[in-house]
C-alpha cells in the first residue's frame, strides 16, 4: 500500500518485527541497541526507526499515550508489512512482591479501554500470542532481567480512579474508585498501563501475533492515595538503564521468533 498518513510509512519501510514504545524519544534509545538503524519517519507522536538485529530485519515506531493513537499505528503499520507487535512501555504494579524496575510481561490484559470494544465486544479475550510471550520469557532469562509474567490492567484514564481523593484535578472523585486498585491485588493483577489491551485484540481478530514488556516504575497501591496530591513527576523515577534492559530484551526475543519462524 502506499504511504500512510498518520506514521508516514509506506511498504519497505517497516520490518514484519515491530517494537511499539509509546515514547517518540525511547525510539533511537530503543534502535541504538541493533546492530544498524535508521529513522524512517517521524509525524506527530510516531518515531519510526528500522534496522537489523543479529541479521533480523526489525523497526521501532512510537505510538504515543493510550489505546487510540495506538490503534492507529497498529492499523498503518500492518498495512505496510508488520505481522509481530512487542509492546515495550512502562507500568504501575499492584503487587507487592514485584520490585521498581522488574520487567513485567504481560500475557493478557483487562480491557478497561474503550478502543478495543469498538472491534471485538467486551467477551473478547484480549491474550497475548503464546510463542511471543515464551520469546520475552527466554530472553530475559538469557539476559539476567528480574521479570514477572502475568496480567495487566489497561485503561484509558492515568489520573481517574485512584483510591483515596488527590490524584484527578480538584480533587474530584467518584465512590466506586475506593476498591478498584484493592479489587485488582485481590485478583492478582500484575500491571497497569494503557496500550496492551487494544494491541493483543486488534493482532488476534487480524490473525497476527502480539506480546507486552514493561519496566515496573511503581506500586500504585503505595503512591494512590497517600498523599494530598498525585505527583507522577516525584513517584516515577527510574534511570535509563532499566529502558535498555528491556529493549534489548525486546530485541532478542525478535531474534528468537525469527529464528523459530525459520525452523518451523
Amino acid at each position: 500500500m502506499g504511504l500512510q498518513y498518520h506514521i508516514q510509512c509506506q511498504e519497505g519501510d517497516v520490518a514484519p518485527y515491530v517494537l511499539l514504545p509509546g515514547d517518540p524519544g525511547r525510539v533511537p534509545i530503543v534502535a541504538a541497541h541493533w546492530d544498524e538503524s535508521h529513522k524512517v519517519a517521524q509525524n506527530r507522536e510516531y518515531v519510526t526507526y528500522s534496522g537489523t538485529y543479529k541479521g533480523v530485519p526489525i523497526t521501532c515506531t512510537s505510538t504515543g499515550i493510550g489505546s487510540p493513537s495506538t490503534a492507529i499505528a497498529l492499523e498503518e503499520l500492518a498495512r505496510v508489512g508488520a505481522r509481530v507487535f512487542i509492546r515495550i512501555g512502562t507500568c504501575g504494579t499492584f503487587l507487592d512482591h514485584v520490585r521498581n524496575g522488574d520487567l513485567a510481561i504481560f500475557d493478557a490484559a483487562m480491557r478497561y479501554d474503550g478502543t478495543s470494544r469498538l472491534y471485538a465486544p467486551l467477551e473478547f479475550p484480549a491474550v497475548a500470542s503464546l510463542d511471543v510471550t515464551q520469546a520475552l520469557i527466554e530472553s530475559a532469562q538469557a539476559l539476567g532481567a528480574r521479570y514477572h509474567v502475568g496480567i495487566t490492567r489497561s485503561a484509558d484514564t492515568f489520573y481517574a480512579r485512584h483510591a483515596r481523593p488527590g490524584s484527578s484535578f480538584n480533587n474530584f472523585w467518584q465512590s466506586d474508585w475506593a476498591q478498584h486498585f484493592a479489587d485488582l491485588q485481590r485478583l492478582g493483577v500484575l500491571g497497569a498501563e494503557m496500550e496492551s489491551s487494544t494491541i493483543f485484540v486488534l493482532a488476534r481478530v487480524w490473525g497476527l501475533r502480539a506480546g507486552a514488556v514493561a519496566v515496573v516504575l511503581d506500586n500504585v497501591m503505595k503512591v494512590a492515595g497517600e498523599m494530598d496530591h498525585f505527583d507522577p513527576e516525584a513517584v516515577f523515577v527510574h534511570g535509563r538503564e532499566p529502558i535498555e534492559l528491556m529493549a534489548r530484551v525486546a530485541s532478542d526475543a525478535v531474534a528468537r521468533l525469527h529464528e523459530h519462524t525459520q525452523k518451523s
